[in-house]
């Protein structure tokens, strides 16, 4: 595995991101999903030809949740997998109980634990809530795809 393949990681809430790592493991950057869509698509389309495989978290509305917040957590999972399609990314979904179990984060809620975990993998990032899921899931990409 080299240094100049990509593997990405996706967390499509509202507040999440798009992020690589490369094969060695160290992070290529990210973009979270608060910026507009064109701006993460030419992101996307700007590392895509590197890409070697991605995560995207298989999300679904959650009890108690408004319509209106299912709605838009709904179009942001739809845009990015969207995206991805278009893009020729090729990526699984996986569930957050499965790569959360895998990476050893589970969170039971609490983006803490997800965030301390990113943090302890990669030291020297300034990792926060946005990019901590999406930087766990390529992590896990490139270790099942290595």
């Amino acid at each position: 595995m080299t240094e100049n393949e990509l593997f990405l990681g996706v967390d499509p809430g509202t507040s999440g991101s798009f992020a690589v790592v490369n094969g060695c493991g160290h992070t290529e950057g990210w973009i979270k999903l608060k910026e507009t869509e064109h701006d993460v698509a030419m992101w996307l389309r700007d590392r895509s030809i590197r890409i070697r495989a991605g995560l995207l978290e298989q999300v679904h509305s959650m009890p108690k949740q408004g319509v209106s917040s299912s709605f838009k957590f709904g179009m942001s999972y739809g845009f990015c997998r969207g995206l991805l399609v278009a893009r020729g990314v090729v990526f699984e979904t996986i569930t957050p109980l499965k790569w959360q179990t895998s990476m050893q984060c589970r969170t039971g809620g609490d983006k803490n634990v997800s965030k301390a975990a990113a943090q302890r993998l990669w030291p020297e990032e300034k990792i926060t809530h946005a990019t901590a899921d999406a930087l766990l899931l390529a992590e896990l990409c490139r270790r099942n795809w290595a």
